[in-house]
């Protein structure tokens, strides 16, 4: 049997506690302790190499929650939507119980992830090649409604957030016809504002900003975490759970979509479906596990476009492709017909990571959940280090860490007149993704817009969304009269 040596066991879960530290870290990226961790895979059979790449995917993705919930400091651009409620639970000392219902979110949606890659593959290879440009933008418009609901009471001020998000998020060339915008001749901002810069920047600069520039003397340590999660507050986020999985799987078996936009919508629909949408936003633990399942779903997801078609699904995906064809396998359907083996030993793995990352993900709690416990004057200093070298990582440049800081302002600004990031953060994400595919669609149409209702994918999230924004003025119109 392939899978069944020490190696590839044990390479599997060398790859997980490394994209769980690596992850951990804000602006060291998953894909790129995927990229680095490829050229030492180049000696090793295949299933070792893939799997140990595999595993630095599966750890990564869950790593990225850690400091988004301890620190405000996203590790990875999936964890951003886990900010929104994991960083709100740690500074009521709840530390640990957000780690621990994050980890379990994640090992849930990772196994159904992985259960959805080996029974569906064909079928949701499919419903992939089904989503063209017109299918993505009316499925990101519906995603977008979630920034009517982020911004709470300030609906207003989200909105304005978003505009500042969908302004920024154009900066750079013009993918359609290579024209350059707001670049006001800086050629750095030719490739516009990279996402780990604004993102650090955005969420962990203005909590630093803000306790230096108190004047009463902050607390100066956080309760290391109280308790760990308990089993009812697993049981009351099982539906949220569930439901953030299956979105994970759908949207990860299309091409070109990500953890983030996943994390978001399967967020938006947990608070949509709440009895107390009010607390999401202020240290609702069923936020983070929706969060968490979103993203955490992608990930066996995306594997079902490259190992049934050969498309790469996101970034790392295609470096995972890389690993293929260095090893003299091309993924498609004649990898199955040639190569069932392999494919047989890759799921017996993939299945064996969600296992690895609940141990690795309870031991690294433990540990690092201890950052909570370091006085603010120690550890900020520590974090601002962090925040320098992840901004100058991505591209090795001292210009993405001036973006860093001048967003760090912005964000500080934000937080003293209380304008929520979030719908920022959203609309910077989705934005460019809206763009693309509304314009890649009319060019198909020649300019017709018919081509937006010419399926029936792209009529079932028009309703959906008529749908959202007709509860969201309801909700906002039935506030606003108990006020008066």
């Amino acid at each position: 049997m392939l899978f069944a040596t020490w190696q590839n066991i044990g390479l599997l879960g060398l790859g997980v506690i490394i994209g769980t530290f690596v992850g951990a870290v804000p602006g060291m990226t998953t894909p790129m302790a995927v990229a680095l961790t490829l050229p030492f895979t180049f000696t090793l059979n295949p299933v070792s190499g893939i799997l140990l790449l595999l595993g630095v995917y599966k750890g990564g993705i869950y790593g990225g929650s850690i400091t988004a919930i301890l620190i405000n400091a996203p590790g990875t651009p999936a964890a951003s939507c886990t900010v929104l409620d994991g960083y709100p639970l740690a500074q009521r000392g709840e530390a640990r119980r957000a780690l621990d219902i994050a980890l379990y979110a994640s090992c849930i949606a990772d196994f159904f992830s992985n259960i959805s890659l080996i029974l569906f593959a064909g079928m949701l290879a499919s419903l992939a090649l089904a989503f063209g440009s017109p299918e993505v933008f009316t499925l990101i418009l519906f995603s977008l409604t979630i920034i009517a609901g982020v911004s709470g009471d300030q609906l207003l001020k989200g909105l304005g957030s978003a505009a500042l998000g969908l302004i920024l998020a154009t900066i750079g060339l013009d993918l359609i016809y290579g024209t350059d915008r707001f670049v006001f001749g800086e050629v750095q901002l030719m490739s516009g504002l990279n996402f780990i810069p604004v993102l650090i920047g955005l969420f962990a600069l203005p909590e630093i900003i803000a306790f230096y520039g108190r004047k009463e003397v902050a607390r100066e340590h956080n309760p290391l975490a109280g308790k760990g999660a308990s089993l009812a507050d697993l049981k009351s986020c099982l539906k949220s759970i569930v439901r953030g999985s299956f979105i994970g799987v759908i949207l990860g078996a299309i091409p070109g979509i990500g953890g983030a936009p996943s994390a978001f919508l399967s967020y938006s629909e947990a608070k949509r479906n709440s009895k107390t949408p009010e607390k999401f936003g202020t240290g609702e633990i069923e936020g983070v596990a929706a969060a968490e399942s979103g993203n955490n779903g992608v990930a066996g997801a995306t594997l079902i476009p490259l190992l049934a078609l050969g498309i790469p699904g996101d970034i790392i995906t295609a470096i995972i492709l890389g690993a293929f064809m260095i090893h003299g396998l091309r993924p498609g359907p004649l990898l199955f017909q040639d190569n069932l083996s392999l494919i047989y030993a890759l799921f017996i793995g993939i299945m064996l990571s969600s296992i690895y990352l609940l141990i690795v993900g309870k031991v690294s709690i433990r540990l690092i959940s201890r950052i909570a416990d370091i006085p603010h004057r120690i550890l900020f200093p520590i974090v601002l280090v962090l925040c320098v070298f992840g901004a100058y990582a991505v591209n090795n440049t001292i210009f993405d860490v001036g973006v860093m800081f001048a967003m760090g302002f912005i964000g500080f600004g934000m937080l003293t007149l209380k304008i929520p990031a979030a719908p920022f953060l959203i609309a910077f994400i989705l934005g460019p993704l809206l763009e693309d595919n509304f314009r890649q669609s009319l060019l198909l149409a020649k300019g017709s817009w018919t081509i937006f209702f010419s399926s029936p994918i792209c009529w079932l999230f028009w309703g959906l969304t008529v749908i959202a924004v007709a509860v969201l003025l309801r909700r906002n119109i039935r506030s606003n009269a108990m006020r008066n």
